[in-house]
């Protein structure tokens, strides 16, 4: 069972897209709304942090030992030991009913990430899309009508790609050739309801798990490769966004929540959401990939 407890006593508005660098021993992570890139230290515990001038979506690790980071429009890098910051790429950015989101580098060296519906409206529209940026500043559009991309992950050895939309809402898994990026034979792992927990980011662990945060229920779902639900973990957040393996042998277990626009009764229910959690994990998990700028 995972025993979930605040990783520092820093609270977050919507913290989102965790990765760890095990470079630095640090875990990178970005607060949406706040327009932040965050940095924590595993051994110090101490927080840096990056002002943006439009919200940061997602972000991934760079081999050049840069981030890859998704604003709102655009995806660029950004050197954490000098602050500079490039654009790599502008994504959809004649486009105001959109924004970017999830974000994951692939065993491709590439930087996939999809975009959502921005519009505030009851019912999301499927306009957005998923992405596959490359380092020489090319964005190639893979799947079309999608309403909330995210999910995104990557089977241990890199032959599989898991993505889910929010809004579907439903799990994917697409054959995936690390040579090349080419995606294929789409499978339909799982179709979720609110009570589930409606998929909003995943991970996978060294044995091709998928790991999926329940953002409607407080739940954290595996899911086998083939889409066998192998536990659904209730989590002391009322808006669990991501899970990310890190630390020393990918043991520990990280989970990214989401406090801004929930009822004051989910956060009275739920007083540490809005915090980063960690768990040691008895899996261990699956290596992330670098992007490849170098």
């Amino acid at each position: 069972m995972l025993a979930f407890k605040p990783l520092t006593e820093d609270e977050f508005m919507a913290a989102e897209s965790p990765v760890y660098d095990e470079r630095r021993e640090v875990l990178w992570f970005c607060d949406i709304v706040r327009r932040n890139v965050h940095g924590v230290s595993l051994k110090t515990l101490e927080l840096t942090t990056r002002e943006f001038p439009s919200e940061v979506c997602s972000l991934g690790l760079a081999e050049s030992g840069r981030l890859v980071v998704a604003l709102r429009k655009e995806v660029g890098l950004l050197d954490p030991e000098t602050d500079e910051y490039s654009t790599l790429v502008p994504i959809e950015a004649d486009r105001p009913e959109t924004r970017l989101n999830d974000g994951k580098v692939g065993p491709d060296g590439a930087f996939w990430v999809g975009s959502m519906d921005d519009v505030n409206r009851a019912i999301k529209e499927p306009i957005a899309a998923l992405y596959r940026v490359t380092a020489d500043g090319e964005a190639e559009r893979k799947i079309d009508e999608l309403i909330i991309s995210n999910g995104l992950a990557f089977a241990p050895d890199g032959t599989h790609m898991f993505h889910s939309d929010t809004r579907g809402p439903w799990i994917d898994r697409w054959d995936f050739d690390p040579a090349t990026g080419a995606i294929s034979g789409r499978k339909r792992l799982a179709v979720l309801d609110e009570e589930a927990g409606r998929p909003d980011g995943g991970a996978t662990d060294s044995e091709g798990n998928y790991w999926s945060a329940g953002v409607s229920a407080s739940k954290l779902n595996c899911f086998s490769p083939e889409g066998r639900l192998i536990e659904s973990i209730a989590v002391p957040v009322g808006a669990p966004s991501m899970p990310c393996f890190g630390g020393p042998g990918l043991n520990q277990l990280f989970l990214t929540s989401l406090r801004n626009n929930r009822p004051k009764d989910l956060l009275d229910r739920y007083p540490l959401t809005g915090r980063i959690l960690v768990a040691d994990s008895s899996v261990a998990g699956s290596p992330v990939s670098r992007f490849r700028d170098v």
